[in-house]
């Protein structure tokens, strides 16, 4: 393949969330574009699954199961990624879940799990493979960090108040640390998708969340994973010199 079809090639990307939607979708596009892939997620089987797929079709990947909420094995799962495929230089911090319902229903269990996975996960991950990336930067002159937002961090949703928080934190949080590892040419990106189907909508247990879920379908199509997976193959495929330190990605038919 020409230099062009493949503009990651030499590359070594990490991509959590890894099992399905968009965390599958652009571990497959980076495969593709070159990049050899490093899968993590929870379900071994599925990351199996994956990097069969990506290997069938001359690509290179490998599964690393892993709870991103475990500090300590996530530390293990990047000693091993560099270990096996090279220091990472393009992390795809994706590992997420979305629980939204009225704060009065006192969901603190829901609390606890979409604050410990969409921020103590993300905090972890980044931890673990920022020293990589930095690294890779000085070497190779360019390294990326992307981090999975959402348009939540900005709109207002009814009952999605901690959802929205811990993606508002993921912006906020990919702003200052642009300011930080920029310097160091490791470029810092939050993508903010408006609805994508996939699974996140399936854990979902709020009755009136799901009604609005349901109606949102009939008035837009929704966003693929592939579409979230193209946008992020773009970032990591820019010239050195350029960073799109936000970018909100919606439904044509998404008003807000």
């Amino acid at each position: 393949m020409s230099k062009e079809s493949t503009p990651l090639s030499g590359r070594v990307a990490v991509v959590t969330g890894a099992s399905s939607g968009i965390g599958e979708a652009s571990a497959e596009r980076l495969a593709m574009l070159g990049a050899k892939v490093a899968v993590l997620a929870r379900r071994a089987e599925r990351l199996d699954d994956l990097v069969a797929g990506i290997g069938a079709r001359g690509g290179t990947a490998l599964a690393v199961a892993v709870d991103v909420t475990d500090a300590e094995a996530v530390r293990a799962a990047a000693e091993r990624v560099e270990a096996e495929l090279g220091a990472a230089d393009l992390l795809f911090n994706n590992a997420g879940v979305m629980l939204p319902a009225p704060v009065e229903e006192l969901r603190t269990d829901q609390w606890r799990h979409q604050i410990d996975l969409n921020i103590t996960g993300l905090m972890n991950v980044i931890g673990a493979f920022v020293p990589q990336l930095v690294a890779s930067a000085a070497r190779l002159g360019v390294a990326d960090l992307i981090n999975t937002s959402s348009i939540a961090a900005r709109n207002i949703f009814p009952n999605f108040a901690v959802y929205s928080g811990t993606k508002a934190y993921v912006t906020q949080l990919s702003r200052h640390l642009r300011v930080e590892l920029g310097p160091k040419n490791v470029r810092v990106s939050a993508i903010e998708p408006g609805i994508v189907g996939t699974e996140l909508q399936s854990h979902v247990t709020d009755e009136g969340a799901l009604e609005w879920l349901d109606g949102s379908k009939e008035t837009m199509e929704w966003l693929a994973p592939q579409d979230v997976a193209e946008t992020v193959g773009f970032l990591a495929a820019l010239p050195p010199r350029a960073n799109l330190q936000q970018v909100t990605i919606m439904p044509t038919g998404q008003p807000a």
